[in-house]
């Protein structure tokens, strides 16, 4: 267990800090500490760094919204860098992107690309989704649908997925593949603020996506 005064700050008083969701474990950002930065995201369990451009202290999220809560710091073996295990409130990247290292770099002699990764894209939107649902939910006055339908209880949750579900799979039988994406997004939706009524988001179902996966063998996939 390392103290925060063992950590070996560079000659600009610096340290370099890589944010990753603890949830996925997608690598989010880099950015760079001072001991200030440190003392006060230990103090407030949300993300701060230190702008060498603005040459001043900044706390994620203080513009757009998208704070990262702490859930574990760790440090490495030179402890001269820093990793936070963070839960996002959002996109971490300014252009929208859920994470900043969204883009490739082109390897010599690469002969065909690889298809382009869905997952940051599909990652950014359930974000913004989430973010919007758990807005609705703290405004209880709201007169928006999905605060609407929170008001309602998950009773009235729950049949509207029965019938989204229902939607969707008629929409496959013999319907068009946009009219069954369609039908697939409103299932999702009415899902994610099910859960959002229980106190629960698509974390909670991934996580145990997660675990399973991790705990398949070749063998059993082809049972």
């Amino acid at each position: 267990m390392r103290q925060p005064d063992e950590l070996k700050f560079d000659d600009r008083n610096l340290i370099p800090v890589i944010a990753q969701d603890a949830s996925s474990g997608t690598v989010l950002m880099l950015a760079w500490a001072n001991p200030e930065a440190i003392d006060r995201t230990l103090g407030t369990g949300t993300a701060h760094f230190w702008s060498r451009s603005r040459s001043q202290l900044w706390r994620k999220g203080e513009t757009s919204g998208h704070e990262m809560r702490i859930r574990d710091i760790r440090v490495d073996c030179d402890a001269d860098a820093v990793l936070y295990l963070v839960d996002p409130a959002g996109p971490a990247c300014h252009t929208g992107a859920s994470s900043c290292f969204h883009q490739r770099l082109s390897i010599p002699g690469e002969q065909t690309p690889p298809p382009d990764d869905l997952g940051h894209e599909i990652l950014s939107i359930l974000s913004e989704l989430t973010d919007v649902i758990r807005s609705r939910r703290d405004d209880a006055s709201g007169s928006s649908y999905t605060a609407r339908l929170l008001r309602q209880g998950v009773p009235r949750i729950a049949k509207k997925v029965s019938e989204e579900a229902a939607e969707t799979c008629i929409a496959s039988l013999v319907e068009s593949d946009d009219a069954l994406a369609a039908e697939s997004a409103d299932l999702l939706y009415h899902l994610m603020v099910l859960l959002e009524a229980r106190g629960l988001s698509l974390k909670a179902p991934c996580a145990v996506l997660r675990d399973r996966r991790h705990r398949t063998t070749p063998a059993s996939l082809e049972d």
